[in-house]
C-alpha cells in the first residue's frame, strides 16, 4: 500500500471515530437534559410534600398511623360480627317463613 492511500485510510478511520464521538456526545447531552428535567420535577414534588408536612413530626405521624390501623382492624372485626349476626337473623326469618 502506498503512503498516500494509507494516510487516506487513517483519515477515514479518524473521521468515522470523530462522527461516532460527536453522535455519542449529542446523545449524552440529551440524556443529561432529560435527567435534569426529572431531577427538577422530583425536587419540586419533594418541596410540595415538605410543605404539606410542615410542622408535623414524623414520630407523631407514625403513632397516628398505627392508631388508625388499630382502629381499622377493630372496625373490620365489628363488621364481621355484624355480618354474622345478620346471617343468623336471616336464617331465623327463613325458618319462620317456612
Amino acid at each position: 500500500m502506498s503512503e498516500p492511500s494509507l494516510m487516506t485510510s487513517d483519515l477515514d478511520l479518524l473521521a468515522e471515530r470523530v462522527e461516532r464521538a460527536a453522535s455519542l456526545v449529542a446523545r449524552l447531552r440529551e440524556e443529561n437534559r432529560a435527567l435534569i428535567r426529572e431531577r427538577d420535577e422530583l425536587s419540586r414534588r419533594l418541596d410540595e410534600v415538605r410543605d404539606r408536612l410542615q410542622g408535623q413530626d414524623a414520630t407523631t405521624l407514625m403513632t397516628e398511623l398505627q392508631q388508625l390501623r388499630k382502629e381499622q382492624k377493630e372496625w373490620q372485626g365489628e363488621r364481621r360480627d355484624v355480618a354474622t349476626r345478620i346471617e343468623s337473623l336471616v336464617k331465623k326469618l327463613e325458618r319462620l317463613e317456612a
